[in-house]
């Protein structure tokens, strides 16, 4: 294990659910994505991510039943106690377990949402629940406003759990800078974030290295954009090909290319790993031997997509 490793964490978003964005998935899972199945699989990625040195798991009550496959694989594993569990709310899983259905999760930041959530994302995580996000807070979302919802955030943060936010879109700066300026009771409300980066989106960069400053815990999150830097894809856009051919130098995989560049970020506490099987938890782990310099890192951000682009091909993405 090293300090590296550490650094990465493992998202459950794709496992805990049978129909994601992500590629690939038919390869991946196969046909059979039934409860058991993808508890069984949560569990055993679980185990590669703790043997190779991931300490924090990140889930939400949007992921399907991955709150409840990690809770489950905590109570087996009762010797385990240094794992850090960061979850979320604000979205609800609607997608009765299809693979084809008409919607799969709809968002909701009222304090009611919050006061439904809350209660059992802490009834199923307890005292490993350590970060509690709002899922992919936006400009328009009224969670930015809401002092009842505030209120009701500053008592989890007096319990001694995190309280932050996730962003998505491509407004994710903006979103940033305005609710870390939200306090209660003349503290800052927020002290962690979870944000979208990677090296076809790095928009949010300066926003990061900014709270990272004001000793906000940063996230990252789809650090391979969702498939599309994994050797699953083959995405044509000038970034995707310029990390390929990095990778290929280098003599590694396009993911850890990928994994790497979030990980030379000074300002990134957790780098996620989405991974669904037990090779893809190694070659994301072997990520942490790559060591890209600042050049290297520049040279691939510098062909990023607009952010407008970017997050408008994420929206179209299939769920299968």
């Amino acid at each position: 294990m090293t300090s590296s490793t550490r650094r990465i964490g493992l998202g459950l978003a794709a496992a805990g659910r049978p129909a994601y964005i992500t590629p690939a998935r038919s390869a991946d899972l196969g046909g059979e994505r039934d409860v058991d199945r993808l508890r069984s699989l949560s569990h055993d990625l679980l185990d590669a991510a703790y043997a190779g040195g991931v300490r924090y798991v990140d889930v939400a009550r949007s992921y399907g039943r991955a709150e409840e496959f990690l809770a489950g694989w905590l109570q087996a594993r009762p010797e385990i106690e240094d794992v850090v569990v960061g979850s979320k709310w604000g979205y609800r899983y609607v997608g009765d377990w299809l693979l084809d259905a008409h919607v799969h999760e709809v968002k909701d930041h009222s304090l009611t949402a919050f006061t439904e959530q809350y209660r059992i994302s802490r009834d199923l995580l307890g005292p490993k629940l350590a970060i509690y996000h709002i899922h992919s807070l936006t400009p328009d979302s009224p969670a930015l406003a809401d002092k009842g919802l505030h209120r009701a955030l500053a008592g989890v943060r007096a319990s001694g759990c995190r309280v932050g936010f996730s962003t998505s879109g491509p407004q994710q700066g903006e979103v940033i800078r305005r609710a870390l300026e939200v306090e209660v009771d003349g503290l800052p409300l927020f002290t962690s974030v979870q944000t979208t980066w990677n090296v076809l989106e790095p928009s949010a960069g300066p926003a990061l290295a900014e709270a990272a400053a004001s000793g906000v815990t940063v996230v990252v999150k789809e650090v391979v954009a969702n498939g599309r830097l994994t050797p699953a894809d083959h995405d044509l856009a000038p970034g995707a090909v310029a990390a390929r051919a990095l990778a290929a130098d280098r003599g590694v995989s396009v993911d850890q290319v990928a994994i790497a560049a979030a990980l030379a970020q000074p300002w990134a506490w957790r780098v996620l790993s989405g991974a669904v099987s037990a090779a893809q938890v190694e070659s994301n782990l072997a990520a942490a031997q790559v060591k890209l310099n600042a050049v290297e890192v520049n040279r691939l951000t510098a062909m990023a997509q607009p952010p407008q682009e970017y997050w408008a091909q994420r929206s179209a993405r299939a769920w299968t």
